[in-house]
C-alpha cells in the first residue's frame, strides 16, 4: 500500500494498523499483506517509526507494548523500557548534582526500543528481523539525514548476524539482537558513551532485557481494560474508571458540565495517588491492589464534590483505607523542562491478534552516535532524587513513565486498543476517547475527533527536582477543546475550575475497534494531531 493511499481512518476484516507517520502504517499493513501477524505489523510499524516519526521516538528509546495472544487467549505486558546505570557511582552523582532536565546524555537510560521489537517477534511474530526490518531500511535509504545511512548500516548488521547463525528463527532473532545489545555495535555505543559523557558502560547493554509481565486490569461497564505496572502511569487510567464506574454519566450527557466536572475531579485524585505512590515495582512497594479496591475507591469517591473544583492535591491513604494522607498544597508551577513527545501505534490482525504500544524517546538535544546512527533521550528524568520516594533513581530502575497503552477484552476477546501520544496527558486522552465508545457507542473515527479536556493538576512527571511540590503544575487548571460551548465553559468556571481552551487537538490518540458480529476492525487516528490509519 502507497503512503497516498493511507488516511486517518479505515476498516477492513484482514488487519489494520493505526500509528504516527504514514510510512509507518504503510510497513505494518505491508507485513500484514505479506501473511505476517499483529506482531510482525507492529515490529515493523515500530522500526519505521523511529525513522518517519524521529524525534518523537528514537531507535535508542523506550516502547511499552501490551498484546493480545489469540491463541493463548491471554493479554501480556512487555516493558521496552531502559533502565538507569547500574554504576552505583552514577547514581551518587545524581543525588549530588541532579538528573539534568534541559537534555543531557548523563539522562540517556539504556535503549529499548530494539530488544523490545527483537522480544515481540521472537515470542509472538512469525517473520525474521530482515523482513520485518526491510520498510525501515527503504525509508533510511531514501532519507536524507546525516544519521540514516548510519543507522542502515547498524541494522544490516543485525539481519547480517540473522543470517550467518545457524538455528531456529528464534535463534537468529537472538542473535541478532545480541549484536546490538552484547556485540561490536555494543562496543561502538559504549565510545559514544564515553564521549559525550553518559555513565551508561557495556555491563548497562549487556544486563537489559525485555520482561514480559501480567497486566494491571479493572473491570469497567463489561469491559476489562489492560494496562501496563506503576512503572508507567497506566494504572491512573483503571484508577479513574473505578471512580466514574459510580456514576451514570451517559445520562449526565456527553460533554456536559457534569461528565467534564465528574471524570477532572476523579482525574485529579487519580493523578495525585500515582505522584505519591507510582514507582517501579521491582524496587518499590507500591499498594496498588489497595489503590484499586473497592473500599478504597468507594472512601475516595467521598471526596468528589459536584459543585465546587478542587484546587488542592489530595492523595490518599490506601494503607489505612483513609480518604486523604498529608500532603501540603503546592503553588502553581510552569513547566520548564522541553518536553519531547512521543508517538502511536496500534495494530490488529484477521487471526484475532492485538497490539498497542506507545514509542517514545524524550530526545531533548540529544544527537545521534556518529558511529552507529542510534540516539539515546532523556528519559531518566522522569525518576527524582527525593530520598525514599518510590519513583527515586537507583541502579538498574525504571523511571516511572507517562507511556501508557491500552488493550481492552470484553468476554475474553480483544475489543479495543488505544495508542496516545503526549505526556501527562495520555491517560487523560485515553479516557476521552475510551468513554465515548464505551458510554456513548462511538466508533473510533467518531470517538477520536470529539472535543477533548484535560487538567494540569499534578506534578510534571518530566520534572525531577527533588521537591515535589516544585514538580506541581496546575492546580484547579482545566482546558477544553473549543468546539466545547460556551455555557459548559461558563459552568465550569462558576464550579471553580481554572479554565482554558484550545484549539489545537488535546493529545494525540489512535484506536482500534474489533467488531465481534461482523469480524470487521475499524481503526483511526485524530487528522489534527498527524495520525494515520489503514486496514485491509
Amino acid at each position: 500500500m502507497k503512503d497516498n493511499a493511507i488516511s486517518w481512518q479505515a476498516s477492513g476484516q484482514a488487519g489494520a494498523v493505526a500509528a504516527g507517520g504514514s510510512g509507518a502504517v504503510a510497513a505494518g499493513i505491508h507485513l500484514l499483506e505479506q501473511g505476517g501477524n499483529a506482531a510482525d505489523a507492529a515490529a515493523a510499524t515500530l522500526f519505521a517509526l523511529t525513522v518517519t516519526d524521529y524525534g518523537w521516538c528514537a531507535i535508542g528509546g523506550e516502547i511499552p507494548l501490551i498484546i493480545y495472544d489469540a491463541s493463548r487467549q491471554e493479554v501480556k505486558v512487555l516493558c521496552g523500557m531502559g533502565r538507569a546505570p547500574l554504576d552505583q557511582s552514577a547514581i551518587d552523582w545524581y543525588y549530588a548534582n541532579g538528573i539534568p532536565d534541559e537534555g543531557s546524555y548523563r539522562a540517556m537510560p539504556t535503549p529499548g526500543t530494539v530488544h523490545l521489537c527483537l522480544t515481540v517477534l521472537e515470542l509472538y511474530g512469525t517473520r525474521s528481523f530482515a523482513e520485518v526490518v526491510a520498510p525501515a531500511l527503504a525509508l533510511l535509504d531514501a532519507g536524507e539525514s546525516w544519521w540514516h545511512p548510519k543507522l542502515a548500516a547498524t541494522l544490516r548488521k543485525m539481519a547480517q548476524r540473522e543470517q550467518e547463525t545457524p538455528g531456529s528463527r528464534e535463534e537468529k532473532l537472538r542473535a541478532a539482537r545480541d549484536r546490538f545489545y552484547k556485540g561490536d555495535i555494543a562496543d561502538d555505543l559504549v565510545v559514544w558513551y564515553q564521549n559525550v559523557g553518559s555513565f551508561l558502560r557495556k555491563r548497562d547493554l549487556e544486563h537489559h532485557a525485555t520482561t514480559v509481565e501480567d497486566p494491571v486490569s479493572v473491570s469497567y461497564r463489561g469491559y476489562v481494560v489492560h494496562k501496563c505496572n506503576t512503572w508507567t502511569q497506566g494504572p491512573v487510567l483503571c484508577q479513574v474508571l473505578r471512580l466514574a464506574e459510580g456514576y451514570n454519566l451517559s445520562q449526565m450527557g456527553h460533554l456536559s458540565p457534569d461528565y467534564i466536572h465528574l471524570l477532572t475531579e476523579a482525574m485529579k485524585l487519580a493523578y495525585a495517588d500515582r505522584d505519591r505512590y507510582y514507582g517501579d515495582p521491582d524496587f518499590a512497594s507500591v499498594p496498588l491492589a489497595e489503590l484499586l479496591s473497592g473500599e478504597y475507591t468507594d472512601i475516595r469517591r467521598t471526596l468528589l464534590d459536584m459543585g465546587q473544583a478542587s484546587l488542592e492535591r489530595r492523595p490518599g491513604d490506601p494503607y489505612d483505607m483513609n480518604a486523604l494522607a498529608d500532603m501540603p498544597s503546592p503553588d502553581e508551577n510552569p513547566v520548564r523542562t522541553p518536553i519531547s513527545d512521543t508517538t502511536t501505534c496500534v495494530v490488529a490482525d484477521r487471526w484475532g491478534n492485538v497490539v498497542a504500544a506507545t514509542p517514545s524517546c524524550n530526545l531533548a538535544e540529544n544527537q545521534p552516535d556518529p558511529r552507529t546512527g542510534v540516539v539515546q533521550g532523556n528519559r531518566l528524568r522522569c525518576l527524582n532524587t527525593t530520598a525514599g520516594h518510590p519513583n527515586c533513581i537507583q541502579p538498574g530502575k525504571r523511571p516511572c513513565i507517562t507511556l501508557t497503552p491500552t488493550l481492552v477484552t470484553r468476554d475474553g476477546k480483544p475489543a479495543v486498543a488505544i495508542s496516545v501520544a503526549g505526556g501527562d496527558l495520555q491517560d487523560q486522552t485515553t479516557l476521552n476517547v475510551l468513554l465515548n465508545h464505551i458510554e456513548l457507542g462511538m466508533m473510533p473515527a467518531e470517538a477520536v475527533t470529539q472535543p477533548r479536556f484535560n487538567t494540569d493538576h499534578m506534578e510534571n512527571s518530566f520534572d525531577s527536582d527533588p521537591d515535589r511540590d516544585r514538580a506541581f503544575k496546575a492546580p484547579g487548571s482545566l482546558r477544553v477543546n473549543c468546539d466545547i460551548p460556551g455555557e459548559v465553559r461558563s459552568e465550569l468556571e462558576s464550579r471553580g475550575h481554572s479554565l482554558s481552551t484550545t484549539s489545537e487537538a488535546i493529545a494525540s490518540p489512535v484506536m482500534i475497534y474489533l467488531d465481534p458480529d461482523t469480524g470487521t476492525i475499524y481503526a483511526a487516528g485524530d487528522p489534527n494531531a498527524g495520525r494515520h490509519a489503514a486496514a485491509l
